[in-house]
């Protein structure tokens, strides 16, 4: 498992100089982490009123390119306890100016430290020495992983340590149904849990960092590539402590194309032949997992998973603490990523809606970090998209009509499959729906609960239901590689507990008492009520499902409480019954 992941961040702009701004960058605690519960609703408020303004989300492929830019300017230091953060800042900044530096805890201290010249890494990398360790011998990969020793340790033995650090795991799910239902509205409540969850910019430095020392060892064999990161790490969906997806990228590697020649001869390289490129793949990253297992510091537990539908090499990465998976040449996947990011930027209530639908399931079992039937996380977000474009008026786009809007640079054709769809976001509407998100989060659940997962299928390129083309009990079409089922994994058993939750869920939503609060001091109400974990947890193996059974003994008691008191369960205040259709 990895490592519980904290930091404490020192300064998220430049300094003015090398020196004269230390003081600044020390960390100052009170003034920005002792927020009181006013100001934190005042701030989800003002996030609320946004409309997270198009014009200033960067294009996908920018923001990458900046953030690997970042990252090569970036050092990751292991620092001795009590380190004074005045000296060690006042040391490396002889070697440039710092534009960043924070401290975390991950088997051991560290600090990441941005420079503002790539120079200024060279310049550390110069002063820097090979350890030289008794009875033991030393691989001498010189990398941007460096630690820190103390000349003269008892200069700070007395010295108490002054770095406080911030938790960067997500919080249990008892502490954030405790914050909910502090919440005024539903609504307040879905943008604190996407502000409690999501990645921060700490966290996302540190993640292109990885990455980008991942870079180091590859390029020792293919000096042109790059790697990437995919996935929840840069979709704008991702939860602190979430997994690291990367791949290498030898696209760019120079020579491909063949130059128009004036002279009698033309010169190749000479390469070794294999049979396909997907015994290429699994070839470059034999070697390149070798490296990480052998040469990589830091890189423990690594496998080579080389006859997956996609290979790959998992490895986790112990100064960050996070867990890795390395795949080549994948670009659907960051097509995919992109995609994603665009959908995020257009309008906040889907990060909001994918972030809580997301959660909800993690509560109650419906998704699971171990591979198995379980409805995933991308499915699930492929499930939110495709609601939201069936809203009237549609609050995004299908990607059919993304397609429509894409420019002459946009167009992309990966491996047979078309991939274009438009990367300026100012081409886009925005959206004339003004749904609150307490009104979508009952609709959402309402809509599977009734939704005729038998015999249709999900289609966020169309954004209409189309007929299944094979029996699997949950068919989610890939919106790039069209003939694949995302959810093909997903049994009939854990859709029948997906759509019960829904249908519990969203009757609990429409009843008065759960839209409000209750009081000080009272139960969790409206999205709380809903997060807390299902007894279906900790129970034993083995036990039976009832068809209408509610999902957790939570739920089940929060229904017989609301009907107690409302027995009659048809609507008088003009919402929609639940049909009972077969799914």
């Amino acid at each position: 498992m990895a490592a519980s992941l904290w930091m404490c961040r020192l300064r998220p702009r430049a300094l003015t100089g090398p020196l004269k701004s230390i003081d600044n960058l020390c960390f100052k605690s009170q003034s920005k982490h002792n927020t009181s519960s006013v100001a934190v609703k005042s701030e989800i408020a003002q996030r609320k009123d946004q409309t997270d303004t198009i014009a200033e989300r960067k294009p996908f492929y920018v923001l990458q390119e900046e953030r690997l830019e970042q990252a090569e300017r970036s050092v990751l230091i292991n620092c001795p306890p009590k380190t004074n953060e005045k000296k060690f800042l006042k040391h490396l900044s002889s070697h440039g100016e710092i534009n960043t530096c924070f401290f975390y805890e991950s088997f051991g201290t560290y600090a990441l430290v941005e420079f503002s010249k790539k120079e200024s890494i060279a310049s550390l990398q110069d002063g820097t020495i090979i350890p030289s360790i008794q009875h033991e011998a030393t691989v001498p990969f010189k990398s941007r992983l460096v630690s820190l020793k103390l000349n003269n340790p008892g200069d700070l033995s007395s010295v108490p340590s002054s770095i406080q650090c911030l938790r960067q795991s997500a919080i249990p799910i008892n502490e954030l149904v405790q914050r909910l239902s502090g919440a005024d509205t539903i609504d307040q409540q879905l943008y604190t849990l996407t502000e409690t969850y999501q990645l921060t910019e700490d966290n996302v430095r540190l993640r292109f960092l990885v990455c980008s020392l991942l870079k180091d060892i590859a390029a020792a064999y293919f000096p042109e590539c790059t790697v990437k990161l995919f996935g929840s790490s840069v979709n704008g969906f991702g939860k602190l402590g979430c997994d690291l997806d990367m791949f290498l990228d030898l696209d760019g590697i120079s020579g491909r194309k063949s130059k128009k020649t004036t002279g009698p001869f033309t010169l190749e390289y000479q390469m070794k032949r294999v049979s396909s490129e997907r015994a290429a793949t699994q070839k470059i990253l034999s070697v390149i997992g070798e490296c990480i297992d052998q040469f990589g510091p830091g890189c423990v537990g690594v496998q080579k998973i080389l006859n997956a539908r996609c290979p790959l090499v998992r490895f986790a990465h112990q100064p960050s603490g996070f867990q890795c998976d390395l795949t080549a040449n994948n670009r659907i996947a960051i097509k995919s990523s992109e995609l994603l990011y665009l959908y995020g930027s257009l309008d906040a209530r889907v990060r909001a809606l994918v972030f809580t639908v997301r959660c909800w399931a993690r509560a109650h079992a419906i998704t699971s970090s171990i591979p198995g039937a379980w409805i995933t996380n991308f499915s699930l977000t492929m499930m939110v998209i495709f609601f939201l474009q069936k809203r009237d008026p549609p609050i995004i786009p299908t990607l059919d009509q993304l397609k429509g809007l894409a420019g002459p640079t946009d167009k992309q054709l990966i491996e047979g499959h078309d991939c274009t769809f438009v990367s300026n976001i100012n081409r886009i509407n925005t959206t004339e729906n003004t749904e609150t998100l307490e009104q979508l989060l009952k609709e959402f659940f309402e809509f599977y609960g009734n939704f005729s997962f038998s015999k249709m299928s999900i289609n966020i390129r169309k954004g209409k239901e189309q007929c299944k083309p094979d029996v699997s009990p949950l068919h989610i079409q890939n919106p790039f590689e069209q003939s694949l089922n995302v959810s093909k994994n997903v049994n009939q058993t854990q859709l029948e507990r997906f759509v019960s939750l829904a249908r519990d869920s969203a009757w609990i939503l429409q009843q008065d008492r759960m839209s409000h609060p209750l009081g000080a001091g009272a139960q969790p109400w409206g999205l709380a009520a809903l997060l807390l974990p299902s007894a279906s947890q900790t129970g034993g193996k083995g036990k039976k499902r009832r068809k209408r059974e509610p999902a957790s003994e939570r739920i089940k008691s929060l229904l017989e409480s609301l009907k107690s008191n409302k027995p009659n369960s048809t609507n008088g205040n003009g919402k929609r019954n639940f049909s009972t259709q077969s799914y």
